[in-house]
């Protein structure tokens, strides 16, 4: 029934630990055990990231250099521009801290899994998607800090920005990552074969970090501070947001002239943002109590995206099958 409703039965998860967080926030000197979990996790995720990052596969990719142009500036421009329009547009009609995640989903990397997994089934250039979703990740370790600092730094409380910032996301993300790709030699092969486990470190990693961002959002008095008529408006706008990309990157396309399976892969890293990873980096990036508002707009975004770019994929995917048949088939039919 999930499958024929395209709900991420990940989705039902993290609905779940938000409901265990309302319900059972961890506080007090627990709270500062799981912080530090926590942190360790996160180090370890980016460590995983580093190494499941396959040079091989990038050096298959890299010669689209066009295509990756374009999908980052979609990703480091285009998103941040829209997402400053929005916020502009609503002026005082959010909360602040909805309007710092608006502006927070829209710096944030693209995904990987999701964006190869489609292109692969509409038929796009899969060497490219890797490449393009794995270099938009590893540069947003870096562009992510430093854009959230100049477009959000001004408006944050609680020295979250800045020195600080971009110091935890060096030790906390960065160097984890690289040494992770420095240790691919050795455990390439095992990460390989063990993907399916990666992936549930992956998942199990982004719950305790939403956990831990709920019950400190909980006790600082998240749900008085937020209305249903608030989630919907957060929803509306990752909707508008979705859409405009969608929009604007398929004009790309045909702008740019991108071949076929070139302009599937701009469509669908060009709109993408990433969990995986924006909840780590916004633990490193805000303080604590703020995490589980700003985070908000990018859990929304991240089904939206899946459920829309889902349709898209099955349509593309349809449009190749049809191209490919037999004349005679196609007659016959």
């Amino acid at each position: 029934m999930l499958a024929r409703l395209r709900l991420d039965p990940f989705l039902m998860i993290l609905l779940a630990v938000l409901a265990a967080a309302t319900l059972l926030p961890v506080r007090g000197g627990a709270a500062i055990v799981a912080d530090h979990v926590t942190d360790v996790a996160i180090a370890l995720l980016f460590f995983l990231h580093g190494a499941k990052l396959s040079r091989a596969a990038i050096l298959a990719g890299i010669g689209a250099w066009k295509l990756h142009l374009l999908v980052l500036s979609a990703t480091y421009a285009l998103f941040p521009l829209l997402g400053l329009a929005i916020v502009a547009a609503l002026g005082g009609a959010v909360d602040p801290l909805v309007a710092m995640g608006v502006l927070y989903l829209a710096i944030l990397p693209s995904t990987v899994q999701s964006s190869i997994a489609f292109t692969a089934i509409s038929g796009g250039n899969v060497p490219a998607a890797i490449c393009s979703a794995s270099l938009s990740n590893i540069l947003g370790i870096l562009l992510t800090p430093l854009l959230a600092a100049w477009l959000i730094g001004g408006h944050a409380a609680g020295g979250g920005f800045f020195l600080q910032a971009v110091t935890s996301i060096a030790t906390q993300l960065l160097l984890p990552f690289i040494l992770g790709h420095l240790a691919r030699p050795w455990i390439g092969g095992w990460i390989d074969r063990h993907r399916q486990l990666v992936t549930r470190v992956d998942r199990g990693v982004i719950l305790l970090v939403v956990y831990t961002a709920f019950s400190a959002a909980v006790v600082a008095g998240l749900w008085t501070r937020l209305s249903l008529a608030d989630l919907a408006t957060i929803g509306a706008i990752c909707a508008v947001l979705l859409a405009a990309v969608l929009l604007l990157t398929s004009l790309a396309t045909r702008l740019s002239g991108l071949p076929r399976p070139d302009a599937i892969v701009l469509v669908f890293c060009g709109s993408k943002k990433s969990l995986a990873s924006g909840v780590p980096m916004a633990g490193a990036l805000f303080p604590a109590a703020q995490v589980g508002v700003v985070i908000l707009p990018l859990m929304l975004f991240h089904q939206l995206q899946l459920i829309v770019c889902s349709v898209i994929a099955a349509r593309l995917a349809r449009q190749n099958d049809a191209t490919e048949e037999p004349d005679h088939v196609r007659r016959t039919a």
